[in-house]
């Protein structure tokens, strides 16, 4: 089915021009649709990728749910830097095309840019204010009301399950290129568990989170301005430590997370102070003391459960994220194990951090 016919199945303004392909992202597969007068907006045009999510319906909703929320919270000057949905001529707000593929529409916000990684401290800066501000801004939602769009996405007890079938099952050759990062693993998993306890047994409180919090999820505009959270799909109930984790997993790396010259790829502490004041300076105040104390684990969970995702995953023949050839995902793991080992010489200082 051709993009414009899709475009056209929902209430948009202009007439389609062309569509531009986006492919920072690891899952769904998205287009910058480009109308043909100025007066009309230009839209981003995405279809959710159905095997990673099985209840598209209950996700779209989510998005309604929190983008109505989040507007009605706002000035109205920054109302335009919600993500908005554009609903279809059925009235929902996505379409089934007839391959069962669905889509969804939404405004596309101008003279706007997003980094794989941060290129200065004051980006770092401005991605915490942002992150931080959207966490607030959705502290008196009621989490109950969202969708497990993914259940179990950041159980790390359940990743592990996954591990231990990921070697079962995977072939003899991934198996041997993999070791290193299978002994990693093991090595690391027990003390890793810690912050899946605290969650589990009430310590930390479950919020209205994000869940994928990575750099490239923010929008700026050409000075380096935070101007739009953006993503929404994997909206769920869940910690303030896997946003502040995700976030400073890219944003306080030197490298984007398929560098595969290990070298490269270190923590930069600086980045993290930038980034932590932005963020705690935004959302401080609705923090308990348990969740402040713990953002250090939040960040080293993530980087961990990141890697053995991507592991789990090349272990399983890359069937979750987009590859670009056979080993990325290997190679997506080990960037994230050595910028773990990196990050775990600097624990002190990023705990002084979050405590000034």
């Amino acid at each position: 089915m051709e993009l414009k016919h899709i475009f056209d199945q929902f209430n948009h303004k202009g007439i389609f021009k062309i569509a531009e392909p986006i492919n920072s992202g690891h899952i769904n597969t998205t287009y910058l649709i480009r109308t043909q007068d100025s007066a009309s907006p230009d839209y981003i045009l995405q279809k959710i990728n159905s095997e990673v999510f099985k209840d598209i319906p209950a996700l779209i909703q989510n998005k309604i749910l929190v983008t109505d929320f989040l507007r009605a919270k706002v000035k109205e000057t920054e109302k335009d830097n919600i993500i908005q949905l554009i609903p279809s001529i059925s009235g929902k707000y996505y379409f089934k095309d007839n391959n069962k593929d669905y889509w969804n529409l939404m405004i596309f916000i101008p003279n706007s840019c997003v980094y794989l990684k941060a290129p200065n401290a004051k980006i770092a800066a401005e991605a915490g204010r942002l992150f931080g501000q959207f966490f607030y801004l959705l502290n008196d939602f009621d989490a109950g009301k969202l969708s497990e769009t993914i259940p179990r996405f950041h159980d790390l007890n359940y990743r592990l399950t996954q591990f231990e079938d990921s070697i079962k099952q995977a072939r003899d050759e991934r198996l041997m290129q993999a070791q290193y990062s299978i002994e990693f693993v093991i090595q690391k998993k027990d003390e890793m568990r810690l912050l899946q306890v605290l969650k589990n047994n009430g310590t930390l409180p479950l919020r209205a989170t994000h869940n994928d919090t990575k750099l490239s999820n923010a929008l700026f505009d050409t000075k380096g301005k935070g101007l739009a959270v953006i993503d929404l799909d994997t909206l769920m109930p869940g910690l303030v430590h896997y946003d502040f984790g995700d976030s400073v997993r890219t944003i306080c790396s030197s490298a984007e997370e398929d560098e595969s010259d290990l070298d490269k790829v270190y923590f930069l502490p600086e980045n993290f102070k930038a980034f932590t004041k932005g963020f705690l300076k935004a959302s401080k105040s609705i923090l308990s003391t348990d969740e402040i104390t713990h953002l250090v684990l939040g960040v080293r969970y993530m980087v961990f459960i990141m890697g053995l995702r991507f592991l789990n995953d090349y272990l399983n023949n890359d069937t979750y994220f987009k590859t670009n050839y056979s080993t990325h995902n290997l190679v997506r793991a080990k960037n994230q194990f050595a910028l773990l080992k990196s990050m775990e010489l600097h624990l002190e200082e990023m705990q002084e951090i979050i405590f000034s």
